[in-house]
């Protein structure tokens, strides 16, 4: 059981992260790999994410450095998360190497007290050893998670927009009891009962940052520590890819890139956007949307000196209903 202890002040400090934290989602990739659970969400990137391991002959690292660091649904250590990492992948990086040498020896003890650590773990509190460690995380990073940033950032920017929707129609408190069917809102308290460790977090005025994550699977995650900056790492509300029985795809539709521009406004875009997505030039997606706008299927708002294309609820479910890859998020 994990709760978390709100006041007034927490729930008017609570937020949501802008984009991916860089450090949270290598740490999740790695859980994929360790059970195959939720693996049809992830078939496209599983698939591609091992062969491009072996190509950048990563295989050796990942598994002997890597994955006895971050054990799936157990403790690792907390240094290997710094808030830092929410303002991308170097930052985070260089937070872990700045992280205090008793602080990375308290930490992996508490490691070694559930699993053994190999021994040559056994030296990041020095700081050439951690060196070392940075170097397999960038590596690792731009193996099998740089490919797939867009994917990530378009599921996490839609799921903050799913979120704000539900702030806006409940508040605060709407906005927790919105984070999945493994989270609970009991005022006061945010409640995970599936979380295998008993934890009490009272934020005492600290707010709480949650961290929509690509690739966290159902349960929720948060810190060991309940000293550090409080956050909850949640999983993004994937369903399984399904089409109608017998219909026919979008690109028969709308044609191949009517249809790609449509989906490229999932989780909402400017025209530039759009036409970066679905691979075709500014003005050919100006025509497709205005195609799309006239038959109901988006709808357009100006922001700015830009105009931002969203999905109707008659087009978000012709998207769903025909989902172009295996494992891609659905649009909510």
């Amino acid at each position: 059981m994990l709760r978390f202890h709100f006041s007034a002040e927490d729930l008017a400090r609570t937020r949501v992260a802008a984009a991916p934290h860089a450090l949270w989602e290598i740490a999740a990739s790695l859980h994929r790999f360790q059970t195959p659970a939720g693996r049809w969400a992830y078939a496209h990137w599983y698939r591609t994410a091992r062969e491009r391991l072996r190509e950048a002959g990563l295989e050796s690292a990942v598994r002997q450095v890597l994955l006895p660091l971050y054990p799936r649904a157990s403790y690792w250590p907390d240094f290997l998360t710094p808030l830092e990492g929410a303002a991308g992948l170097e930052a985070g990086l260089q937070a872990i190497l700045a992280t205090p040498a008793d602080r990375v020896t308290a930490e992996l003890a508490a490691l070694a007290r559930i699993r053994r650590v190999p021994p040559h773990l056994a030296r990041l509190p020095e700081r050439a050893a951690r060196t070392e460690l940075v170097g397999v995380l960038r590596a690792y990073h731009r193996a099998v998670i740089e490919p797939h940033e867009d994917w990530m950032h378009e599921s996490v920017h839609a799921e903050r927009v799913r979120l704000a929707r539900r702030l806006l129609d409940g508040g605060t408190e709407g906005l927790l009891g919105g984070l999945g069917p493994a989270v609970r809102w009991r005022h006061p308290r945010l409640e995970i009962g599936t979380y295998p460790a008993h934890q009490e977090v009272r934020l005492a005025g600290r707010g709480l940052l949650l961290i929509p994550s690509y690739f966290c699977w159902k349960g929720p995650v948060t810190l060991a520590d309940p000293g550090l900056p409080p956050v909850l790492t949640c999983s993004l509300h994937h369903e399984p890819p399904r089409a109608a029985p017998g219909s026919p795809s979008l690109e028969v539709l709308l044609g191949r890139a009517r249809a790609a521009v449509l989906r490229a406004t999932a989780a909402g875009a400017t025209t530039t956007e759009a036409a970066h997505r679905a691979g075709v030039t500014p003005a050919t997606a100006t025509h497709h949307t205005t195609a799309l706008r006239d038959a109901g299927l988006i709808t357009s708002h100006r922001h700015g000196n830009t105009v931002i294309h969203t999905l109707t609820l008659l087009g978000a479910t012709m998207v769903n209903r025909n989902p172009d890859r295996p494992g891609r998020p659905r649009v909510h």
